[in-house]
């Protein structure tokens, strides 16, 4: 356009000095793009339930599995692979819907995961293809299952952990996934992860140690526990045993002593004999994949900015290079048929959202399945820009900027004019930001915001000197880095500086809340979504299943347990800054999360409201931690865009009739967001535990 535009200023030039001034000259200049310029896209599109997803095979490849709504709540399905048509529900969950699934190893069954109204007391179940109804397989009160083990040798079997008779441990029992039938294979009272070869055989176990570590146990012949090494505090987050290799002597591990990015290893259990398989160079090693019966690695992803897949086996070279080449996101493998000849897998990226397709191994052919949101991937998306940022001591804080359409039409991630930006924060806090579709990116970008995700210090994915670098800063070195990237992203032109909002959920909600009570004058508003305001309270209410890691609370957060360490937790707590807050706050909870329980929020809010400060209270009866049914993710993301349009100057929906469905309330704070008393007015919430 820029040489188009040249041309014709030199050809005019020539014609004036010819002919002289003409009488009316016409200049032609395009008009500058706004934000009223592109359309206004439904936050139902974004955070309605997807379409289809978790896209898996059956080990004989003949089925595949999704999660899809059924009368608007997620359910179980299967069909012939390929063959949506003959689909069929396998479940009819008329509540929260069901959570994740995998097949069993037979081919037959289908385990998946269901909790209550968001307590997190996940029970497994399994359903059958033979159109019986499903089995519960944890089939007590008030317990939690987790997956332990299971093998192709056995596949009509499986390892569960159920902790119904101490909720802080879980023991291992053997179970038929077609009957229901179990046997107890181990009860203990110290172990966090227990390890079984592919015979089904408990081996390897890990025990927490006082100081943060974690000890690694193997099981003797006589059936005795013996100390094998121990993992240090500073490599616990980082290090571990993966799974058992097909002659039962090797297990697989990630380890990152004496390195600083993690490594894959092969470890003899008889000799401690160890094997570098693979290191990590820019980040941590990510996901491993394996041979289906075998558990031999083929290989293994490492994800600085961008996942990047590299091969440990030449049997696997050609299909990564294959994926690389005809998918344009980041790649994982979902599920592969036991003989390995075909896997599901699936592409990700910021404007080709998540797309499943089946890979035939030996044809080399890809198949589109299916798209998880079919009506976001018709949409003119938002780039996701990934981008580095100093911080103030010199660390690289890998982060992800998406710009709304109207300022950045060259598409080079700085916009034409600085404007207002969300700083959203993950949670976790060890946990990090990627790239690819995300679902509040595209969503607040679309409403006319910046938005920059920021991996801070304390964040995995990026070493372990990264992630240890957190160690008891919260509040401190690590809100630090989130003041540097709104630094950085006002100096860069991206972010205006007094048009700056913070949001998250989890730690991302206590960040929040450390925002706008540490740093009052850095954020004009923030969101906080199920945050911790009191660390003391928050340590001394974990769920009883965390035991195993609460010696490494006691290293990265701080000490519950003396006088000096409460006082240490109080001063990172921002319920004893709430005096400090300047900025309008919105708090949405859960009354059901066991994580960061419902008086974190309702001590944040009575502080405010004591100190006659303007807080909005968003509280829902049947969430826990985070908002599963898709009618109250909407209604909250309702409140707040119009929150963030109060506060920013960006567009929103109307708020009428977005809580149709959702179990919404408001306990304080109508008043302070448009319209939202009078949305609320009248209105009966909709209870679905």
């Amino acid at each position: 356009m820029k040489l188009q535009n040249s041309l014709f200023l030199l050809l005019l030039a020539f014609w004036l000095a010819g002919c002289g001034q003409p009488e009316e000259p016409v200049a032609e200049t395009a008009a500058k793009a706004t934000l009223d310029d592109f359309e206004l896209v439904d936050r139902s599109v974004y955070f309605g339930n997807p379409e289809r997803t978790q896209g898996r095979i059956s080990s004989d490849g003949k089925m595949m599995s999704f999660m899809a709504p059924l009368d608007g709540v997620m359910n179980l399905w299967v069909a012939p692979l390929g063959d949506f048509d003959s689909a069929r529900a396998m479940t009819n969950d008329k509540l929260r819907g069901i959570g994740g699934h995998r097949w069993a190893f037979n081919g037959r069954n289908i385990l998946y995961v269901r909790d209550t109204g968001g307590n997190e007391d996940f029970h497994i179940y399994s359903v059958g293809l033979d159109g019986n109804e499903a089995i519960d397989l944890t089939p007590y009160e008030n317990v939690r299952g987790t997956f332990v083990g299971g093998s192709h040798r056995y596949p009509d079997e499986y390892l569960i952990g159920i902790n119904n008779r101490n909720p802080s441990w879980h023991d291992v029992w053997r179970v038929n996934v077609t009957t229901g039938e179990k046997t107890l294979v181990e009860e203990h009272d110290r172990f966090g992860q227990l390890v079984a070869d592919l015979d089904l055989n408990i081996r390897l176990a890990t025990a927490p140690t006082p100081d943060g570590g974690q000890q690694v146990f193997k099981k003797t012949d006589d059936g005795d526990w013996q100390e094998m090494f121990k993992i240090e505090p500073e490599d616990a987050l980082t290090s571990g045993p993966i799974g058992f290799t097909e002659d039962n002597e090797h297990f697989l591990m990630l380890d990152s002593s004496g390195r600083d990015k993690t490594a894959l290893l092969r470890v003899n259990i008889n000799t401690d004999e160890r094997e570098i398989l693979a290191e990590g160079e820019t980040a941590d090693i990510g996901q491993v994949l394996v041979d289906p019966v075998t558990n031999e690695p083929l290989a293994f992803s490492v994800e600085h900015k961008k996942r990047e897949w590299n091969a440990l086996s030449d049997s696997v070279s050609a299909d990564l290079d294959k994926l690389r080449g005809s998918l344009g996101g980041s790649v994982s493998v979902w599920s592969q048929t036991r003989d390995n000849s075909l896997w599901m897998v699936a592409s990700d990226s910021s404007t080709e959202p998540l797309t499943y397709y089946s890979y035939d191994r030996g044809a080399g052919e890809l198949t589109k399945l299916f798209a998880a949101r079919p009506k976001v991937n018709a949409l003119p998306l938002n780039v996701m820009h990934p981008v580095s940022i100093e911080s103030r001591d010199g660390l690289e804080l890998v982060s992800y900027l998406t710009l709304p359409p109207h300022v950045d039409p060259d598409g080079d991630g700085r916009p034409d004019e600085a404007v207002p930006m969300v700083l959203a924060v993950h949670g976790g806090p060890w946990a990090r930001d990627r790239y690819g579709y995300s679902s509040w990116s595209q969503w607040l970008s679309n409403r006319g915001f910046a938005v920059l995700n920021v991996n801070y210090r304390g964040s995995s994915g990026f070493g372990k000197s990264f992630l240890n670098a957190g160690n008891r800063e919260w509040a401190a070195a690590m809100h630090d880095d989130l003041i540097d990237a709104v630094d950085w992203a006002v100096a860069e032109g991206i972010a205006q500086r007094d048009k700056v909002a913070i949001a998250g959920g989890s730690y991302g909600g206590y960040a929040t809340l450390v925002g706008v009570t540490f740093t009052p004058d850095t954020f004009a508003c923030g969101v906080s979504i199920v945050g911790p305001s009191n660390l003391v309270t928050l340590l001394q209410s974990i769920p009883p299943y965390w035991k195993s890691f609460l010696d490494s609370f006691t290293l990265r957060v701080g000490d519950i347990s003396t006088e000096e360490g409460q006082q240490f937790l109080r001063s990172r707590s921002p319920l004893y800054k709430a005096d400090e807050i300047s900025k309008p706050l919105l708090i949405g909870q859960g009354a059901n999360d066991p994580r960061v329980k419902q008086p974190e929020s309702d001590q944040i809010v009575s502080a405010m409201q004591e100190n006659e400060l303007p807080v909005t209270y968003v509280l829902y009866p049947d969430e826990g931690h985070g908002f599963a049914r898709p009618e109250n993710r909407e209604s909250f993301y309702a409140i707040m865009e119009t929150f963030l349009a109060d506060c920013l100057d960006g567009r929103s929906q109307p708020l009428e009739g977005a809580f149709e469905g959702s179990s919404t309330t408001v306990p304080a704070g109508a008043e302070f967001v448009t319209g939202l008393a009078d949305a609320i007015e009248g209105f009966e919430p909709v209870v679905k535990n």
